[in-house]
């Protein structure tokens, strides 16, 4: 695709986005996804990544509700910062780019973007009159930031602690749990292996149990993590 058509696919997406808060008035729940690509993630990891993100979107297409209320962002924390999808309505998902793993992990500068993107997002929200349930904060890693991530992580755990945004940090292999787990007021939960497709099956489940809840400001209880929860 060349650089004309990608932005004449960019304008279309935006107002596809702006457009949907008008005709579809479903009560959303946005989920950014902050996925370390970094280096350390080549190989399967990355692989079996990429495959249980595809599943994912798979699966919360497959209900009539969760397509149309949950939305989707992600952004990449592999040698920079890359905001892969911006937050889109679920059924308006066309295709994603595989994830490649490269660079260190400036997870701190991807935590700060997704903020930014939810924050954006409610405000669009608030302006159309769209009601919306809590937002999740998603960071998948296998390792630590290793770039100026604590007012990040500040930032999270205090709007977790606040009910705010809901905040789950999963560590794969040899992450430091301990670091992930300052991003939010839960524990972090380590995946056990490589189960990313059973912990995508476990998140569109969270996501369409969120999205037929009677209220927005309902507490949802979640699916238990054990399929894929080593801890």
């Amino acid at each position: 695709m060349d650089d004309l058509a990608k932005e004449k696919k960019e304008r279309k997406d935006i107002k596809e986005r702006k457009d949907d808060l008008i005709v579809n008035p479903t009560p959303r729940c946005a989920c950014i996804l902050v996925l370390d690509v970094s280096g350390s993630m080549s190989g399967e990891p990355i692989s079996e990544l990429n495959k249980g993100f595809v599943n994912f979107i798979e699966e919360v297409k497959s209900d009539e509700l969760a397509q149309y209320s949950v939305e989707i962002g992600i952004v990449t924390a592999g040698g920079g910062v890359r905001q892969e999808l911006p937050i889109t309505p679920v059924h308006l998902i066309e295709a994603v780019s595989t994830f490649q793993a490269d660079g260190d992990t400036p997870l701190g500068g991807a935590v700060r973007t997704a903020l930014h993107m939810l924050e954006g997002r409610k405000s669009e929200y608030k302006k159309k009159g769209v009601p919306y349930y809590q937002p999740w904060l998603v960071i998948i890693s296998d390792g630590e930031p290793n770039d100026d991530w604590i007012e990040a992580a500040n930032m999270a755990h205090e709007m977790s602690a606040n009910r705010k945004l809901v905040v789950m940090a999963i560590g794969v292999s040899d992450a430091n749990l301990d670091v992930l787990a300052k991003f939010s007021n839960r524990p972090a939960k380590k995946l056990a292996g490589l189960k990313f497709r059973e912990f995508f099956i476990w998140l569109s489940a969270s996501m369409a149990r969120v999205s037929s809840s009677a209220s927005t400001t309902s507490q949802v209880i979640l699916p238990s993590t054990d399929g894929w929860d080593s801890i």
